[in-house]
C-alpha cells in the first residue's frame, strides 16, 4: 500500500490507508478492487466448458476465500471508524470520517475525476449505515430481513439495543450492506465494461458523459457482472468448530447474510420503495459530492439535494429516503468551506462542516478556522445561521457593499500568495479548505472544544 506522508495525523493517514485497501492501486495488486479485476481478467481468458484440475479448483477456492476475508476485515475498519458506544457518538466518527475524505481530496485540476472515483465507495458506505440507523429508529423499514434479525431482540427498541444486540446488528445487517455499497459498482472494471468506457485500445476518456444507449449497456454489463462477482467470486466462510449447533446457526447466519447482500444489489437498480434505498439514495448523493465528470464544480455541492429531489420526482428513488438523508447531512457536505459574517462585524469568516444532524438542514455546524482573519487551528464549534452564510445571495448583496479595497485587504489576509488572491472571487460564496487541513495541526476539527 502507499504510505501516506508524515504531515497527517494518525487518523488522517488512518484514512488515506483504509481508501488505498479499497481502490488503491500497486504493484502488490493487494486492494479490493484490484482483487476484482484480477477475478475479471482470470474470467475471461478461462473458456466455459473447460475442465479445471484439482489443484486449479483448490486455488480458486483459497482466492475466493481471500477475497472474502480482505472485504470483510475493510467492512470491519469501516465499522470501527464510525460506529461508537451511542447514537450520538457514531454520527461524530461518521462525520469525521466523510469530512477527513472530502478535505484530503483535491476540489480542482486534472486529479479530481481519478481521486473522486477513489473516494465514493467509502464515502457511499459511510452514508448508508447512518441512514439505516435514521430508518430504523423511525421504524420506517419494512424489510423481511432486517426484521428478522430485529426480532431476535423483541423487548428492546432499536434505539436501547444492549452490546449483544449491536453486535447481531452489525454482523447480520451493517457489514452485508457495507460489503454492497463497496461492490455497487464493481462490475464496471470487467473487461467488456472497460472496453465501453476507455476503448479497445484504452484511449477514450472513462469519465467522458456516455451517451443513453452507452450507458444502458454499462449498467446492464455493471449488473450482471457485480451480482456474478458477489456469487462466483467471493466464498461463503466456512464454519470452524465441533459444535453441530454453533455449526448449524452459522450456515443460516451466513446464506442470509449473502441472501442479503445479493438483494440490496438488486433492489438497488430499480429500488422504488424497497431496501435498495439503502444503496440508491447514497449513490446519488455520492455521486455529486464526488463527481468524476468534467462539470464537477466544489461550490454547487450543496445543491445536491435539488438532484435527488428530482430522482425521487422520476421515481428513481424514495422521496421518504431522501428526506431521512436531509436530516442526517444538512445542506451542505461534510468538510466543506463554509464563509459566514459574524454578527455586525465588516469582514467575513472561515468555518468547515464538521457534525451531522443540523437543527435546519440550512444552517450547517461547523468549527471556525479563521478568527479576525487569521487562521486558527483551535477553533470551536458554531452553527452558521442562514442570515450569516455568504452562499446564500441575500449575505452576499450584503457583504457587496463593501469597499473594493476592504474586499481585497479580507482576501490578502485570507490568502496564502499573491496568485491565490488573484483567482478568488472578491465575493466569495465558499472557500476551499484543503490547504488548510494539510496542516497537521488544522486536522483536528473533531476533538472536544468544550
Amino acid at each position: 500500500m502507499v504510505k501516506p506522508p508524515q504531515h497527517q495525523t494518525h487518523y488522517t493517514r488512518q484514512v488515506q490507508i483504509l481508501l488505498s485497501k479499497i481502490y488503491g492501486r500497486s504493484k502488490q495488486q493487494d486492494s479490493m478492487l484490484e482483487r476484482a479485476i484480477h477475478y475479471f481478467n482470470h474470467q475471461s481468458f478461462m473458456a466455459t466448458d473447460q475442465a479445471l484440475s484439482e489443484s486449479h479448483l483448490e486455488l480458486e477456492k483459497l482466492e475466493r476465500i481471500d477475497r472474502h476475508n480482505h472485504l470483510l476485515n475493510i467492512c470491519r475498519e469501516i465499522i470501527d471508524l464510525t460506529e461508537g458506544d451511542s447514537f450520538e457518538e457514531s454520527n461524530r466518527k461518521s462525520a469525521q470520517l466523510l469530512g477527513t475524505i472530502q478535505l484530503i481530496s483535491p476540489t480542482e485540476g486534472k486529479k479530481v475525476p481519478a481521486n473522486n472515483e477513489y473516494c465514493k465507495s467509502l464515502y457511499k458506505a459511510i452514508l448508508s449505515l447512518r441512514l439505516l440507523d435514521r430508518l430504523l429508529l423511525d421504524i420506517e423499514i419494512t424489510d423481511l430481513y432486517i426484521a428478522n434479525v430485529l426480532a431476535e431482540f423483541p423487548e428492546q427498541p432499536f434505539a436501547e439495543f444492549d452490546c449483544d444486540a449491536q453486535r447481531r446488528v452489525i454482523a447480520q445487517i451493517k457489514i452485508p450492506l457495507l460489503m454492497a455499497a463497496l461492490l455497487q459498482d464493481i462490475g464496471l472494471y470487467q473487461s467488456e465494461a472497460q472496453e465501453l468506457l476507455v476503448g479497445a485500445d484504452s484511449t477514450k476518456n472513462p469519465y467522458r458523459t456516455l451517451d443513453r444507449d452507452e450507458r444502458k449497456k454499462l449498467l446492464t454489463i455493471n449488473y450482471k457482472q457485480t451480482l456474478k462477482y458477489i456469487t462466483d467470486g467471493l466464498s461463503v466462510p466456512v464454519y470452524i468448530g465441533s459444535s453441530k449447533e454453533e455449526r448449524d446457526q452459522f450456515v443460516i447466519d451466513e446464506q442470509g447474510k449473502l441472501q442479503f447482500l445479493q438483494q440490496l444489489i438488486k433492489s438497488s437498480f430499480k429500488p422504488k420503495q424497497t431496501v435498495g434505498n439503502l444503496l440508491k439514495v447514497p449513490q446519488i448523493y455520492t455521486s455529486i459530492i464526488f463527481s468524476t465528470k468534467d462539470s464537477y464544480n466544489y461550490k454547487v455541492l450543496p445543491k445536491v439535494y435539488q438532484v435527488l429531489n428530482k430522482n425521487a420526482e422520476l421515481g428513481a428513488c424514495s422521496q421518504k429516503i431522501v428526506d431521512a438523508l436531509y436530516q442526517i447531512t444538512g445542506m451542505f457536505p461534510q468538510g466543506y468551506g463554509v464563509i459566514y459574517m459574524p454578527q455586525e462585524e465588516g469582514c467575513y469568516e472561515y468555518a468547515i462542516v464538521n457534525r451531522l444532524y443540523p437543527t435546519l438542514p440550512e444552517e450547517p455546524l461547523c468549527r471556525i478556522a479563521t478568527r479576525k482573519l487569521a487562521f486558527i487551528g483551535y477553533g470551536h464549534n458554531i452553527e452558521v445561521k442562514k442570515i450569516s452564510n455568504l452562499y446564500f445571495p441575500h449575505m452576499a448583496k450584503k457583504i457587496a457593499n463593501l469597499s473594493k479595497e476592504r474586499l481585497n485587504e479580507i482576501l490578502e489576509l485570507l490568502s496564502s500568495n499573491y496568485k491565490e488572491r488573484q483567482e478568488l472571487d472578491l465575493l466569495p460564496r465558499c472557500w476551499y479548505a484543503n490547504e488548510f487541513f494539510s496542516v497537521k495541526t488544522n486536522q483536528k476539527l473533531w476533538n472536544k472544544v468544550d
